[in-house]
């Protein structure tokens, strides 16, 4: 018996397959928004968002010690300083072109009280680290917290009666303490307490003292989240906070009460705005630039920092490709600045032209 041997995929009528598809690819269409994309040098002459170093504020973390460094665990890579230390930090930074950095404290726990005595101490950490600085790097801005969760024995950041914060009375010492970090030197007072007129107290005082040009950055809409556990860590309040901060931080479903907020904040007399935590909150930064066009900056907090770090640290992501793709995102929401733990790092590899 004869047996046909049968081809099913005959080389010849492959090779007629393959150009028939070729053929067939030709669509006639007349856009192809993959020609823009072809190209590195092209992707770059049509980029809409271009994050620079002019974008970015550097927090950093103060501590009162001989030792120029201590860890923070929740935040790898980040380290609590000591004023020596922050003095060559800020060089650092100022040597990347990242234009200003925002100190934060952490204050020993037999330094706080109820009614935060500490923030008015004009030798206290803050004021101290901040003389130091602008004498040694003057160039460099020197963005300070009005806020007294670091120096409080409960951790709020204001005084309290009872189980309830003191609007008014919080107000009255976060002025003063604004006073105390102006008078070391400090380029801005940033309020990040969300008490009601605190903006305006703050305004008054700075321009009845001769600090007409001491600017304010108002944590105008910042919400009570989950993101801000390392933070609390770093500065020390983690182990001392009773309770939570909802009766003054905001509801993070409300969207159309950070409008209201802004609008009181610039009312007041504040200068530039902050939303706070960041990349949850994206949608808020767009709103706030729309509808006010004001200098709208973003926090990209601590949880935000540590989610990418521990990516990162197990292989999960990319870090700098991730840290670079989630500011660049602020920027195309609508924020002049980020406040970012990646400063340092992001701006070497802008300078190194990635």
């Amino acid at each position: 018996m004869a047996f046909r041997v049968v081809q099913p995929f005959p080389a010849p009528q492959a090779r007629q397959d393959e150009a028939s598809v070729q053929r067939a690819d030709s669509l006639g269409l007349t856009r192809r928004m993959r020609r823009n994309r072809k190209a590195d040098w092209s992707r770059r002459l049509v980029r809409e968002t271009v994050l620079t170093t002019n974008d970015l504020i550097w927090p950093l973390f103060l501590i009162d010690s001989s030792q120029a460094r201590s860890a923070i665990a929740w935040m790898p890579g980040v380290d609590r300083l000591n004023i020596e230390e922050a003095v060559r930090q800020a060089a650092h930074a100022a040597s990347l072109g990242i234009p200003a950095i925002a100190p934060f404290p952490f204050v020993e726990k037999s330094l706080r009280d109820a009614t935060a005595t500490e923030a008015l101490n004009t030798r206290n950490l803050m004021c101290r680290a901040v003389r130091a600085i602008k004498a040694e790097v003057p160039q460099i801005g020197i963005i300070c917290d009005a806020a007294l969760d670091p120096y409080t024995s409960h951790g709020h950041d204001g005084v309290m009666e009872g189980e309830r914060i003191l609007n008014d009375a919080s107000v009255h010492i976060l002025t003063q303490q604004a006073l105390a970090l102006a008078d070391a030197g400090a380029d801005v007072i940033a309020p990040s307490d969300m008490m009601d007129g605190r903006v305006a107290a703050i305004r008054a005082a700075l321009d009845a003292s001769g600090h007409e040009e001491v600017q304010i950055m108002a944590y105008a809409a910042k919400y009570a989240s989950a993101y801000y556990g390392p933070f609390r860590d770093a500065i020390g309040t983690n182990a001392t906070l009773i309770g939570d901060k909802r009766t003054y931080q905001m509801d993070p479903a409300n969207s159309d009460e950070a409008i209201a907020e802004v609008a009181l904040d610039l009312e007041e007399g504040a200068d530039m705005v902050m939303i706070k935590p960041g990349l949850p909150y994206l949608d808020i930064i767009a709103r706030v630039k729309d509808h006010f066009r004001v200098p709208t900056f973003a926090y990209q907090v601590s949880g935000e920092y540590a989610m990418i770090m521990a990516a990162s640290l197990n292989g999960w992501l990319d870090g700098d490709k991730a840290m670079l793709e989630s500011l660049t995102a602020f920027k195309r929401a609508g924020a002049d600045g980020v406040l970012t733990y990646f400063a340092p790092r992001v701006a070497e590899i802008l300078r190194a032209g990635a």
